[in-house]
């Protein structure tokens, strides 16, 4: 049975750029949510400048900008300030990731839109947080990254690398999502609306918290170990005899134990204390390591998945974006759909949560300023005052 969207009915309103905002309220238009994104008139989102590689269109802005309604206002112009005042008297969500002190100048932080409109949910997003001594401070992922030792846990030891996905603006993408989902649960409730605020800096720390945790209780840091884990041996990609990569891992002594005896063909260390427990097995990563890639040295990748998938190891193959773009669980399960764009049909994946009678809209990635006439129709502008502004370059 078909069923409505979940926030089918209710308004998001944002002034949003590059990656944390965007991705935040396209997963509120994925649930249903009408998301009128407010963009400068003639440049607007700069990320719809970050290349040119979807047919002329930009990676991040074609992911992260579908079902979403554009509208060009110059907010600083008396006009166009009116025409977002309007906006915000409807909406039931409003974000904003401006530059540091920009929303406030303006009167549009969380905490000035909800004492105007006591049943909006506004969220603040940024680098570093209101107060302390970065605040002011810009920060793009690789700069979170860089802040929050995401960098030095990653790569090798003497190659410290950046997370090859935007791990800082998609953390606080979520947590921004999550909270906004439950202050609009809390307004059912009780019927006013929130001021949050989400940075970038305090939603990669969280993430960071196992490491943190380490470093807190060792007085050590930890040491990236590329493919592999911190803790965890065997964990790990080895070459197989046919030129491929087989990634496996285990995570207790059970799984080592079915590893050596049915796998690595060695029953004698399956059970010897030496090798039980992380704490040991990580004190012999490089003996066990070894071990674990003579063995799959003998086996194509066919042979070793199906050895240890009859173990019961976890495994998969070590993947390219190109592997993933053709990969058969994608295809299989029908999870690539077409959408439109100002370039022609292009493809996306379904929203991630599978849920039975939810038909996921999969709208068009919006043209700078598609639906600004549209919009300003709706809000009581009439034909020649919308020409004006558009004169004018306020739309």
């Amino acid at each position: 049975m078909t069923v409505g969207l979940p926030l089918e009915g209710y308004l998001v309103v944002t002034l949003e750029q590059a990656v944390s905002a965007p991705l935040a309220t396209r997963h509120l238009a994925d649930l249903g949510a009408r998301v009128i994104k407010i963009e400068r008139p003639g440049s607007g989102d700069f990320a719809r400048q970050y290349d040119d590689y979807v047919k002329g269109m930009a990676t991040y802005f074609v992911w992260l900008n579908r079902n979403k309604e554009s509208v060009t206002l110059d907010t600083k112009d008396p006009r166009g300030r009116d025409a977002l005042e309007r906006l915000l008297a409807r909406a039931d969500v409003f974000v904003q990731n401006l530059a540091p002190g920009a929303a406030a100048r303006q009167g549009l932080d969380a905490h000035a839109l909800v004492e105007r409109f006591p049943r909006l949910v506004a969220v603040d997003m940024s680098g570093f947080g209101a107060g302390g001594p970065a605040s002011a401070k810009r920060a793009y992922d690789l700069v979170v990254q860089a802040e929050t030792g995401a960098v030095s846990i990653t790569g090798t030891p003497d190659a410290p690398a950046k997370p090859g996905v935007a791990v800082a603006d998609i953390a606080a993408g979520m947590y921004a999502y999550s909270t906004a989902l439950a202050a609009l649960l809390e307004r059912a409730r009780g019927g006013e609306g929130a001021a949050i605020s989400v940075s970038m800096f305090d939603a990669m720390a969280d993430w960071m918290s196992y490491s943190l945790y380490f470093t807190a209780y060792t007085g050590r840091d930890h040491v990236p170990y590329g493919v592999g884990h911190h803790a965890i041996v065997p964990y790990g990609a080895f070459p197989t005899a046919d030129g491929q990569s087989i990634v496996l891992g285990t995570q207790n002594d059970d799984e080592w134990a079915r590893l050596a005896t049915q796998v690595l063909g060695r029953p004698e260390i399956a059970g010897d204390p030496n090798y039980l427990g992380l704490t040991n097995r990580s004190a012999r990563r490089e003996e066990i390591h070894g071990i674990v890639r003579d063995a799959m040295a003998t086996l194509t990748f066919d042979e070793a998945s199906a050895a240890l998938d009859a173990a019961g190891i976890a495994n998969g193959r070590l993947n390219t974006p190109r592997d993933l773009l053709h990969h058969p669980q994608l295809a299989e399960r029908d999870r690539w759909r077409e959408i439109d764009s100002p370039v022609g049909p292009v493809q996306a994946l379904l929203p991630v949560p599978v849920v039975e009678g939810w038909d996921y809209p999969m709208a068009a990635v919006p043209d700078l300023g598609e639906h600004s006439r549209a919009v300003l129709a709706e809000l009581g502008f009439d034909a020649p005052t919308i020409d004006e502004l558009a004169r004018d370059g306020v739309i």
